[in-house]
């Protein structure tokens, strides 16, 4: 097992690694870590259709939904909420800030591209068919509850949601074995989906997954691209804020500010 204070310089040393690929790489692995989350968000929406009481649904959607980052991780991906720990080796001098910000981008475009092609596979593949339109009305109702969540909430919740993901990813290197990364990774994320937090990628998702079967299957609803963007700002930057700063700040300030500290003496 690595300790944290191995995980960190390795991340550190990694983060040039990330943002020296090609865009087109980037970009690309950004689709394919778009489309892994949205098909954990898909199953999560399966298993916990009509699931009573609402608790226990929340339970069923969270043994499922980190599938999604287990692929990211193992078959490979570039993540929006994970690449928001490049934060630490920009306070670490490794990496300009310019790279920081550029990465962020063509990740999250990529993660959007991934996660709309799920959304439309889902609903032109008559996937949300199942259980005689219930699975529907669970994929809009979701989709208009996120479309209309008041901006200090999406904040909030975006943060907690990403000091957990980011904890997830982190933990997720402290295995060197393949199921003890999975495992690592598992438990952060059961926790985040079971307390409702908000994952702007994933809602890249269930939004856009819900105003298209509002067309496909004729079901009434009011979900816009207002709507869908008003929940992805505050999401977006809390998200960012959990990442970024709480976790990898708060790492660099406990194990590599010290020691740079004491090298540079």
């Amino acid at each position: 097992m690595h300790l944290p204070s191995e995980i960190i310089k390795l991340y550190s040393l990694m983060g040039s690694t990330k943002v020296e690929q090609p865009v087109f790489k980037t970009f690309i692995l950004g689709i394919f870590a778009g489309a892994f989350i949205a098909l954990g968000g898909l199953g999560s929406q399966i298993v916990s259709c009509g699931v009573v009481p609402v608790a226990l649904g929340r339970v069923m959607s969270g043994l499922i939904f980190p599938i999604g980052l287990a692929m990211v991780i193992i078959a490979g991906g570039e993540l929006f909420t994970g690449n928001c720990l490049l934060f630490i080796p920009v306070l670490d001098k490794q990496i300009p800030w310019t790279d920081f910000v550029k990465n962020l981008v063509i990740v999250y475009l990529g993660n959007l591209v991934g996660s709309f092609l799920i959304a439309a596979f889902a609903n032109f593949g008559h996937v949300l068919s199942l259980y005689e339109g219930e699975l529907v009305r669970t994929v809009v109702n979701t989709a208009s509850v996120k479309a209309n969540i008041p901006f200090m909430d999406g904040f909030i919740k975006g943060i907690l949601c990403n000091v957990l993901v980011c904890i997830a990813v982190w933990a997720s290197y402290a295995a060197e074995e393949l199921s003890g990364r999975i495992i690592a990774l598992y438990l952060p994320i059961y926790l985040f989906v079971a307390c409702g937090f908000e994952h702007c990628v994933a809602n890249m998702y269930f939004i856009p997954a819900g105003m298209l079967a509002q067309y496909v299957y004729g079901w009434p609803g009011h979900i816009s691209i207002l709507g869908f963007l008003w929940n992805l700002l505050p999401v977006t930057l809390g998200n960012l804020v959990g990442g970024s700063l709480f976790v990898g700040g708060g790492y660099y300030l406990a194990y590599l500010k010290s020691v740079r500290g004491y090298e540079d003496d």
